[in-house]
């Protein structure tokens, strides 16, 4: 899984590498209805808009996954104390067997 994951990361870095130095440009960013100007070079607002999309993207998928996250709790608060109750069963049934043992070791 390593490997297939570098296989993947690698070249999507060398891309995003190469984006870069090939877009190098200054660009001036207006903010309408602001009055606002920035100065940035092409490769950094792309990046920063890439950027924005992906949190949004994780942010959308966390949300969705609110459902699954809670029902995984809820099932591991039922094998918890579906635990207790066979530790309690299995001392309760223990306990009469040492009790007769000790009776016939009197």
């Amino acid at each position: 899984m390593k490997l297939f994951h570098w296989f993947v990361t690698a070249p999507l870095a060398l891309i995003l590498i190469l984006f870069a130095v090939s877009n190098r440009a200054d660009i001036v960013l207006y903010f309408w209805p602001l009055p606002l100007a920035l100065n940035t070079s092409l490769w950094i607002v792309v990046m920063v808009a890439l950027l924005i999309g992906f949190l949004i993207g994780e942010f959308v998928a966390w949300i969705n996954g609110h459902h699954w996250r809670r029902q995984a709790r809820q099932k591991t608060r039922r094998i918890e104390e579906l635990e207790r109750q066979l530790a309690a069963q299995t001392a309760a049934q223990q306990q009469p067997k040492e009790a007769a043992r000790d009776l016939a070791l009197r």
